[in-house]
């Protein structure tokens, strides 16, 4: 998965479409992301023993990653990842339309 935990990113489609918001976990065997304040629904929660917040919550949850595109602040826009290999051996992902690290 090219999306990892503490990115920036912007939904391509869906309710939220446009969005941005930051990756707060991903599940990469289900290839999808938790984004925070994207994909938000509300939650009926019954009163249970050990349950402190019951009636209804909002919540964030994960929507699938292929609707998500990383957001490149140098470009001011969502872009494709390329991979480059640095001096010292270390594979960095870099933005294809100008080169910056992600």
């Amino acid at each position: 998965m090219i999306i990892k935990k503490g990115d920036n990113v912007v939904v391509l489609k869906g309710k939220d479409k446009g969005k941005k918001g930051k990756v707060e976990r991903v599940f990469p065997d289900a290839g999808k992301a938790l984004v925070a304040g994207i994909n938000v629904v509300t939650k009926h929660q019954k009163p249970k023993q050990g349950v402190k917040q019951v009636g209804r919550l909002t919540k964030s949850m994960p929507m699938n990653a292929a609707n998500l595109a990383l957001f490149c602040d140098k470009c001011g826009k969502h872009v494709r990842v390329g991979y480059k290999i640095l001096a010292n051996g270390d594979k960095t992902r870099v933005c294809k339309k100008c080169g910056d690290i992600i």
